[in-house]
Protein backbone atom coordinates (compact mmCIF):
# COMPACT_ATOMS: atom_id res chain seq x y z
CA UNK A 1 0.00 0.00 0.00
CA UNK A 2 1.55 3.04 -0.79
CA UNK A 3 2.36 5.97 1.61
CA UNK A 4 -0.40 9.14 1.83
CA UNK A 5 0.55 12.45 0.75
CA UNK A 6 1.20 13.25 4.50
CA UNK A 7 3.28 10.20 5.55
CA UNK A 8 3.65 8.98 9.39
CA UNK A 9 7.68 7.18 10.28
CA UNK A 10 5.63 4.52 11.13
CA UNK A 11 4.06 4.55 7.29
CA UNK A 12 7.13 5.69 5.88
CA UNK A 13 9.33 2.66 7.82
CA UNK A 14 6.52 -0.07 6.64
CA UNK A 15 7.03 0.86 3.25
CA UNK A 16 10.60 1.44 2.95
CA UNK A 17 11.13 -2.05 4.63
CA UNK A 18 9.20 -3.56 2.14
CA UNK A 19 10.75 -2.36 -0.69
CA UNK A 20 14.22 -2.65 0.19
CA UNK A 21 13.86 -5.92 1.33
CA UNK A 22 12.18 -6.62 -2.28
CA UNK A 23 14.82 -4.90 -3.85
CA UNK A 24 17.52 -7.23 -1.70
CA UNK A 25 16.01 -10.59 -2.91
CA UNK A 26 16.10 -9.74 -6.26
CA UNK A 27 19.58 -8.39 -5.93
CA UNK A 28 20.35 -11.76 -4.48
CA UNK A 29 18.20 -13.83 -7.11
CA UNK A 30 20.78 -12.21 -9.73
CA UNK A 31 24.20 -13.86 -8.25
CA UNK A 32 23.51 -17.52 -9.06
CA UNK A 33 23.63 -20.58 -7.54
CA UNK A 34 26.40 -20.30 -3.79
CA UNK A 35 24.12 -18.31 -2.15
CA UNK A 36 26.14 -16.66 0.36
CA UNK A 37 25.06 -15.30 3.46
CA UNK A 38 24.67 -11.76 3.74
CA UNK A 39 27.22 -11.92 7.05
CA UNK A 40 29.44 -13.76 4.46
CA UNK A 41 29.18 -11.01 1.70
CA UNK A 42 29.70 -8.31 4.04
CA UNK A 43 33.03 -10.05 5.50
CA UNK A 44 34.41 -10.74 1.97
CA UNK A 45 33.28 -6.80 1.29
CA UNK A 46 35.59 -5.57 4.25
CA UNK A 47 38.13 -7.81 3.71
CA UNK A 48 38.83 -6.60 0.28
CA UNK A 49 38.58 -2.98 1.18
CA UNK A 50 40.11 -2.95 3.82
CA UNK A 51 42.70 -6.01 3.41
CA UNK A 52 43.68 -8.78 5.68
CA UNK A 53 42.22 -8.81 9.29
CA UNK A 54 41.84 -10.95 12.43
CA UNK A 55 38.54 -12.47 13.57
CA UNK A 56 38.23 -9.86 16.16
CA UNK A 57 38.93 -6.74 14.20
CA UNK A 58 36.86 -7.70 11.87
CA UNK A 59 33.70 -8.68 14.07
CA UNK A 60 33.92 -5.00 15.65
CA UNK A 61 33.79 -3.91 12.52
CA UNK A 62 30.60 -6.02 11.36
CA UNK A 63 29.02 -5.12 14.74
CA UNK A 64 28.94 -9.02 15.73
CA UNK A 65 30.51 -11.36 18.45
CA UNK A 66 33.61 -12.46 17.64
CA UNK A 67 32.27 -16.26 17.56
CA UNK A 68 30.08 -15.14 15.31
CA UNK A 69 32.22 -14.02 12.98
CA UNK A 70 34.49 -17.16 13.16
CA UNK A 71 32.17 -19.18 12.27
CA UNK A 72 31.49 -17.01 9.23
CA UNK A 73 35.12 -16.87 7.76
CA UNK A 74 35.41 -20.90 8.79
CA UNK A 75 32.53 -21.24 6.27
CA UNK A 76 34.06 -19.00 3.53
CA UNK A 77 37.77 -20.83 4.10
CA UNK A 78 36.68 -24.09 2.78
CA UNK A 79 35.02 -22.96 -0.38
CA UNK A 80 38.44 -21.10 -0.67
CA UNK A 81 37.36 -17.30 -0.61
CA UNK A 82 39.17 -16.75 2.30
CA UNK A 83 42.92 -17.95 3.72
CA UNK A 84 44.87 -17.58 6.99
CA UNK A 85 48.02 -15.38 6.77
CA UNK A 86 50.19 -15.03 10.11
CA UNK A 87 49.76 -11.69 11.77
CA UNK A 88 53.37 -9.92 10.08
CA UNK A 89 53.92 -8.36 13.99
CA UNK A 90 51.70 -10.58 16.47
CA UNK A 91 52.63 -14.64 16.34
CA UNK A 92 49.62 -15.02 18.16
CA UNK A 93 47.44 -14.19 16.14
CA UNK A 94 45.73 -15.24 12.62
CA UNK A 95 45.15 -12.53 9.51
CA UNK A 96 42.17 -13.58 7.25
CA UNK A 97 42.28 -12.73 3.76
CA UNK A 98 40.18 -13.06 0.64
CA UNK A 99 41.49 -15.12 -1.56
CA UNK A 100 41.84 -15.05 -5.76
CA UNK A 101 39.18 -16.84 -6.29
CA UNK A 102 37.21 -14.56 -3.87
CA UNK A 103 38.04 -11.28 -5.28
CA UNK A 104 36.50 -12.95 -8.58
CA UNK A 105 33.49 -14.23 -7.03
CA UNK A 106 33.04 -10.70 -5.34
CA UNK A 107 33.40 -8.78 -8.66
CA UNK A 108 31.15 -11.42 -10.42
CA UNK A 109 28.09 -11.39 -7.99
CA UNK A 110 28.56 -7.38 -7.77
CA UNK A 111 28.80 -7.02 -11.82
CA UNK A 112 25.66 -9.22 -12.29
CA UNK A 113 23.93 -7.07 -9.81
CA UNK A 114 25.15 -3.74 -11.32
CA UNK A 115 23.87 -5.07 -14.60
CA UNK A 116 20.33 -5.79 -13.04
CA UNK A 117 20.25 -2.39 -11.22
CA UNK A 118 20.99 -0.55 -14.84
CA UNK A 119 18.32 -2.54 -16.88
CA UNK A 120 15.82 -2.04 -13.48
CA UNK A 121 16.96 1.74 -13.61
CA UNK A 122 16.85 2.00 -17.20
CA UNK A 123 12.74 1.42 -17.76
CA UNK A 124 11.97 4.15 -15.12
CA UNK A 125 10.66 7.70 -16.40
CA UNK A 126 13.83 10.49 -16.13
CA UNK A 127 11.10 11.88 -13.33
CA UNK A 128 11.39 8.10 -11.70
CA UNK A 129 15.25 8.29 -11.90
CA UNK A 130 15.82 11.42 -10.36
CA UNK A 131 13.32 11.32 -7.56
CA UNK A 132 15.64 8.03 -6.69
CA UNK A 133 18.93 9.30 -7.12
CA UNK A 134 17.62 12.29 -4.30
CA UNK A 135 16.76 9.24 -2.09
CA UNK A 136 19.66 7.85 -2.09
CA UNK A 137 21.93 9.86 0.26
CA UNK A 138 18.41 9.91 2.60
CA UNK A 139 18.73 5.94 2.70
CA UNK A 140 22.41 6.04 2.90
CA UNK A 141 22.26 8.07 5.99
CA UNK A 142 19.37 6.05 7.63
CA UNK A 143 21.66 3.04 7.30
CA UNK A 144 24.57 4.56 9.01
CA UNK A 145 26.37 5.17 6.13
Amino acid sequence: MPCSPDPSPHDVAVELKLAVGQLVRRLRAQIGSGELTLSQLSAMARLESHGPMTTADLARAEAVKPQSMGAVLASLEPAGLVERRPHPTDGRQILFALTPLGVKERHRRSAAQQQWMETALSRLSRKELHTLAAATPLIKRLSGG
